[in-house]
């Protein structure tokens, strides 16, 4: 994608699928309160006092047939095969990547930890 996209629907134009994903995603973490959402070129997060939950198309830049991906920054280290990835960037940030192939996969366990990471974001 060679221009900026200002909506969900701009980055994952031509991938329903990780459209469909975001916008569950989205409705969850709305759920939660108070939420800003930003969109750039590569991702769209989701902020409360700082960004909790990211969504972005790993196709933008590797070969990938997977959707969408969900990284959600929590305080702990979560220790779940669903995870495809775990990094720890700073001390008090765990960051984990969840590839997403079906908006039914944003479910009650994952609801739970984007709850989580947005009660941290605020403190």
């Amino acid at each position: 994608m060679s221009h900026e996209a200002t909506t969900a629907a701009d980055l994952f134009d031509g991938f329903p699928a990780g459209l469909a994903i975001h916008d569950r995603v989205a409705s969850v973490v709305d759920s939660l309160g108070e939420v800003e959402s930003r969109v750039s070129r590569s991702q769209v997060a989701f902020r409360h006092g700082r960004g909790f939950a990211y969504v972005w198309r790993p196709g933008q830049y590797v070969r990938s047939d997977v959707p969408a991906v969900l990284s959600i920054a929590l305080p702990r280290e979560v220790a779940a095969r669903r995870f495809k990835e775990v990094v720890h960037p700073s001390p008090q940030v765990w960051m984990h990547h969840l590839e997403l192939h079906d908006v039914s996969e944003v479910d009650d366990e994952v609801r739970a930890w984007l709850r989580e990471a947005w009660e941290h974001a605020s403190r």
